[in-house]
């Protein structure tokens, strides 16, 4: 039997890929990614992995993906990565003015990073509760802190990952309560080198872009540091809280 199961969901941005490159090397564990594109795991390299592809990220395909993961005898799911995240797309930009907001956009940003995370964890509570010890990851960014927001701007971006916060802090109260071996983080990667940041990364200062495999390192660290305490945490890339 394995002793830890890790899985990692949105697995084809390069966090999760990341992600998926070092756990795979850890020695008695199974992985299993889920994404609408696998093609980056058609390799050696992953050929122990197990591979989850589904169409879309609507409830159904949700609902039968975790199916599928309890099929594959998961039975110690020690780590849960859910890597979903939208800044900007071909028709959707984060506004600099009021002026900018479109609801057409906020329903897609927040669909993106705030009710597809929910929708995950709802599914997959049931498989994680247990005796053992299950942290779930869920990418979040500083920006979405009511508290630190002194600049205003990226009206959707900020609302989608601020409502992320307090749904999972919601979902942590009552999770204490029937589910004590689950541990809920919210976690801001920092600026990484990926198409999500490019337009912004000028004003990035010196050392402070980061590789995707040293965010995915970081991460990993974090979490195994963290213990189990009925509490949702929110934290930057070095393991430092943020104010929600």
């Amino acid at each position: 039997m394995t002793t830890q199961t890790t899985v990692i969901i949105g697995a084809n941005s390069q966090i999760a890929k990341a992600l998926a490159k070092q756990v795979i090397r850890y020695p008695d564990s199974q992985l299993i990614v889920v994404s609408r594109n696998i093609d980056f795991y058609q390799s050696d390299e992953f050929s122990q992995a197990i591979l989850i592809q589904v169409n879309n990220y609507q409830e159904s395909e949700i609902d039968m993906a975790v199916e599928r993961i309890k099929k594959a005898n998961a039975l110690q799911i020690r780590q849960v990565f859910i890597c979903h995240g939208v800044l900007h797309n071909d028709h959707c930009q984060p506004e600099k003015r009021l002026e900018d907001f479109s609801a057409a956009a906020f329903t897609e940003i927040l669909t993106a990073n705030t009710i597809t995370p929910m929708l995950w964890l709802k599914a997959l509570v049931p498989l994680l509760t247990g005796k053992h010890p299950c942290k779930v990851v869920v990418f979040s960014a500083r920006v979405g802190s009511i508290a630190d927001n002194r600049i205003g701007g990226w009206y959707s971006y900020r609302a989608s990952k601020a409502a992320m916060n307090m749904l999972l802090k919601s979902t942590a109260v009552e999770l204490e309560r029937r589910a004590k071996n689950i541990k809920l983080i919210s976690f801001h990667p920092g600026t990484t080198d990926t198409p999500l940041s490019k337009p912004f990364q000028r004003s990035v200062p010196d050392g402070k872009l980061f590789t995707s495999a040293f965010v995915a390192q970081q991460l990993l660290q974090i979490v195994a540091d963290t213990t189990v305490d009925g509490a949702a945490s929110f934290v930057d890339w070095q393991g430092h809280e943020i104010p929600w």
